[in-house]
Parts: structure tokens; C-alpha cells; sequence
């Protein structure tokens, strides 16, 4: 008779055990969830962040809240948000550099290192010029530096950067040689081509839209396979004459470390693209000129290896490539 009790009371707090833990299952999330921005905080990456979740109580029934961690060109952010507990609580955001870490002998991360969530953007490079300048279009660019190799000055807000390797890779697709000339960010940059100290700058295109708006900017082309909305005059790279079938983007997305239950995965995807499609999001998104990209976690890793693709000959054209397959 002992025995059988003992039996009941086993089963019994077998079965409470097993409830408990298909209730957390199901209460996840039961606590706010950190994003970790590897950049600082109120610069154009952590203003997207914190815009993606300020909403995130919706759908998620919880917080997200943005913890910034830089240094290392991101790679400490990265890395932090790579090599967490892999609970569901801990997301990062992820950005270009992560593209080019390893073939630059940076850092040893790359997207290999995350369960991926989603795509969030891929913002476009300008090709600009002084209002004065007598590159007149594209064409007159190209062709000239064509003819004069290494002669062209082409600024840049950082080597191996998104914009930098834009134009590399469309010189090397033409076969041009510039005379790429690095800044300490795209505020340098800008007062450079405008002051008529370097011939052309490639710089993202929000980072030039008050110059544009003020005419104090003639942007020849917009690298991207459709016209910038608040650039509407500005042609493609391929209306301007230079077709570019592997345009390289600068991106965000967001990930998780690996091991991340399935259920949790599923629940933080779902959330996440609810947060992508508010309606407060895509107005912030819109009105900052930011392109959005939403990409599933399949095809934002489809992205991801087609990126690094384009962008070991770019980087190999201007010796920044260290990392051989």
C-alpha cells in the first residue's frame, strides 16, 4: 500500500514538474528582452533600433529594451550579442561589418555565428559631386577616370566601409581606377567634395539629402536598383549607363545566439516582423529616407552569403582582402 502511494505521489510530482515546464514554454517571453546596438547611442543605427521596438510590448506582451555596446567597429556588440545565453533574451542587432570582419582579419565573427532572425534594411550609396563640378553625369565620371587612371579622387567615409566598397565594386566591374581617399566619417567627406578638395564622394544617401535639398550637391547616381523616394531626379546606377547586377548594400538585421529553442525562435520572428510592420515604424522609416527590406531568416542568410560573395573581389580591388577561402 506504501508502495503504491509512493508511486502516486511520484507520477503525481512528475506531472506538476511537467506542467511547470510546459508553462514557462508558454509564457516566454516572461521577462523583457535586451537588444544589443553595437554603435552609440543616438546615431542612425541606434535610432532605427530603438524606433523597431518601441512598440514591441504589443507584440511581444513585454519590452524591448536597447542596450548600446560599441568598440571595434562593432565587432564588440556583435560579438556580446553572438556568445550570449541563448535563452530568447538576448537579440543583436547586426550591420554590415559583419559582412567584411573576417575577410579584413578583423574579428572572427561572422553571420555563421547567429540563428538569424530578419533583414531590416539595405540603404543605397550616392555617387555625388560639387554643384560646379565638370562631371556633369555618370558617364562623364566614368569615362574620365577611365582615361586617366588613379587620377579621380573618390572619398570615403571609412576603408572597407558599405560605401567605400560600393564604388570599388563598380570600378572593378568597369574597370576604373580611383584614387580613393578615406574620412573620418561622411560629415568630413561631404565638406570635401564640396569644397572641391576631392572630385567625388560616395557616401549613403540620407547622409547627403540636405546638401541635395539645399543644391549644394549634384548626386549622379543612386547605386540600387530603383530611385530613391525622396531623391526622385536622381537615376539608378543602370539608368545612368552602368548596369550593376551585384550591387553591394549597407544592412541592418537582427539575430540571436545559437542555440535558441525552436519555440522561442518562432515566437521572436513572429514579434519582430509585427514590430517591422507597424505602421509607426515604416513612418520613421519613410520619412528618414531609410530603405526596408524585410527578409525571412532563410532568405536574409540567402542575402548574407550573396553579399560576402560580391564583396571578396571588391575588397581584394583596394588590398583590404586578408582572409583567402
Amino acid at each position: 500500500m506504501l508502495k503504491k502511494i509512493g508511486l502516486i505521489f511520484m507520477v503525481g510530482a512528475l506531472l506538476v514538474v511537467f506542467s511547470a515546464t510546459t508553462g514557462l514554454a508558454q509564457k516566454f517571453p516572461a521577462k523583457d528582452i535586451t537588444l544589443i546596438v553595437p554603435w552609440a547611442a543616438g546615431g542612425g543605427t541606434d535610432t532605427i533600433a530603438r524606433a523597431l521596438v518601441k512598440n514591441a510590448k504589443k507584440y511581444f506582451g513585454v519590452n524591448v529594451n536597447v542596450a548600446n555596446k560599441t568598440g571595434g567597429m562593432g565587432a564588440v556588440g556583435m560579438g556580446a550579442a553572438a556568445t550570449a545565453v541563448p535563452d530568447g533574451y538576448t537579440i543583436g542587432l547586426i550591420t554590415f561589418q559583419l559582412s567584411t570582419y573576417r575577410m579584413m582579419g578583423l574579428a572572427d565573427l561572422s553571420y555563421r555565428d547567429y540563428q538569424l532572425i530578419q533583414l531590416l534594411n539595405q540603404s543605397y550609396a550616392s555617387i555625388s559631386v560639387a554643384p560646379d563640378s565638370k562631371f556633369k553625369t555618370l558617364k562623364d565620371l566614368m569615362e574620365y577616370a577611365k582615361k586617366n587612371p588613379g587620377i579621380v579622387t573618390a572619398g570615403h567615409s571609412g576603408a572597407g566601409g558599405g560605401w567605400h566598397l560600393a564604388l570599388a565594386s563598380i570600378a572593378l566591374q568597369e574597370k576604373i581606377k580611383f584614387n580613393f581617399v578615406p574620412f573620418d566619417g561622411a560629415a568630413p567627406t561631404r565638406i570635401a567634395v564640396v569644397g572641391g578638395h576631392i572630385a567625388v564622394a560616395t557616401t549613403g544617401m540620407d547622409e547627403v539629402l540636405q546638401l541635395y535639398r539645399a543644391g549644394q550637391l549634384r548626386i549622379l547616381a543612386v547605386n540600387a536598383t530603383k530611385r530613391h523616394w525622396l531623391f526622385p531626379d536622381v537615376p539608378t546606377i543602370a539608368e545612368a549607363g552602368y548596369p550593376n547586377p551585384k550591387i553591394i548594400y549597407d544592412w541592418r538585421g537582427l539575430g540571436t545566439p545559437k542555440g535558441v529553442p525552436a519555440d522561442r525562435m518562432e515566437i521572436l520572428i513572429k514579434g519582430f516582423k509585427n514590430c517591422f510592420e507597424d505602421p509607426e515604424f515604416k513612418k520613421l522609416a519613410h520619412d528618414l529616407g531609410l530603405p526596408l527590406a524585410y527578409r525571412d531568416p532563410k532568405g536574409f542568410e540567402e542575402f548574407l552569403k550573396e553579399m560576402e560573395e560580391t564583396l571578396r573581389p571588391a575588397l581584394d580591388s583596394v588590398g583590404l582582402l586578408k582572409e583567402k577561402k
